[in-house]
């Protein structure tokens, strides 16, 4: 190998826009042949009973692999299959409901043409993905997606990258095909993805993160503030909820109203709930999205909202650290 030349910022940066130049071509190209080989393909993967299992071999391998992920969260029950593994005794993951992804760009990658006298003999669909039309596995294959580049973006054009990035591509039209047939919400997407921000913001209800019960800060309208200072204190939100006899909330009290008390010379012992509360106040109801609560304070510049259920009667207490500390904010 010879050593190689320096080469200045301005060629190094030509040579990224030129391998980006040759991969969007290459995605021009393979985007002009979503056709009705593509739409047949997503009937087989709609009408799929089992799991549509991906496979591939080296570089296409990794493709699958991130293929079978996206299918799999979005709505596709999915899994990758390493094709020389499968000749092995993992064959035996594939069932007769599933449809066989196979991925090679030339079509002829021995660990996966392999797989095709079992998955004939089980009766199971096979989609292939290849950049050869007239190769072993796209002529066994029920549908072939022809995901052919003009060239790859390595100069040699050799090293697999605008055929990989168009396979991806595909791959990714693929799942997005299916998600909208299948009518995939958003709140589908984040209970496949509960660890994550998304599955937080779209599931997590107020009720799984409020105080409740005895938790819960509340005084009644006669109360002295000196006695509503010491509810505040022992159930440690910054605030309490001002409740009427039938559990009906009528204001809120918080550490901001408590500076604006003492701004008034206020006497802690004679001064009634009811007059230094702030009425009317903002509320939440317990089946509400955490993610909303967090909208309304923000908006609203507030840190704690009572939580009430559908008659306005009190049923919690949230605070900005009880989101903080579920992960929604």
């Amino acid at each position: 190998m010879t050593k190689p030349a320096h080469r200045d910022e301005a060629a190094l940066i030509a040579a990224g826009r030129r391998a980006l130049a040759v991969e969007i071509e290459g995605l021009q190209a393979v985007g002009a042949r979503i056709d009705a080989s593509f739409a047949a393909a997503c009937r087989i993967a709609l009408a799929c009973r089992g799991r549509i299992v991906v496979t591939g071999m080296g570089k296409s391998g990794h493709v699958a692999s991130k293929i079978a992920a996206t299918l799999a969260s979005t709505g596709s029950p999915a899994f990758f299959l390493h094709p020389a593994e499968a000749s092995h005794g993992d064959m035996g993951m594939i069932t007769r409901d599933d449809v066989l992804l196979a991925l090679s760009n030339s079509g002829e990658t021995p660990e996966v043409v392999t797989l095709l006298p079992p998955v004939t003999r089980l009766g199971v669909p096979l989609i292939a993905m290849t950049g050869n039309p007239a190769s072993t596995l796209a002529r066994n294959a029920q549908v072939h997606l022809d995901v052919t580049v003009p060239t790859e973006a390595c100069p040699l054009n050799l090293a697999p990258t605008a055929s990989t990035t168009a396979t991806l591509a595909m791959g990714d039209a693929l799942a997005v095909a299916l998600l909208e047939a299948r009518g995939f919400t958003a709140e589908d997407f984040a209970r496949s993805h509960p660890g994550g921000a998304l599955g937080r913001r779209l599931l997590l209800r107020v009720e799984d993160v409020m105080s409740r019960d005895a938790a819960v800060p509340c005084v009644a309208p006669e109360t002295t503030l000196a006695d509503g200072l010491l509810e505040m204190s022992r159930k440690g939100l910054g605030m309490t909820v001002i409740a009427d006899a039938a559990g009906f909330v009528v204001g809120i009290y918080t550490d901001g109203d408590l500076r604006r008390s003492l701004d008034r010379r206020l006497d802690l012992h004679t001064a009634m709930m009811r007059d230094v509360m702030t009425h009317p106040c903002k509320s939440i109801g317990a089946r509400e999205l955490a993610a909303e609560a967090v909208l309304l304070m923000e908006r609203h510049r507030i840190t704690a909202l009572p939580v009430v259920d559908e008659s306005g009667r009190l049923v919690g207490a949230l605070n900005v650290h009880d989101l903080l500390r579920a992960g929604v904010m």
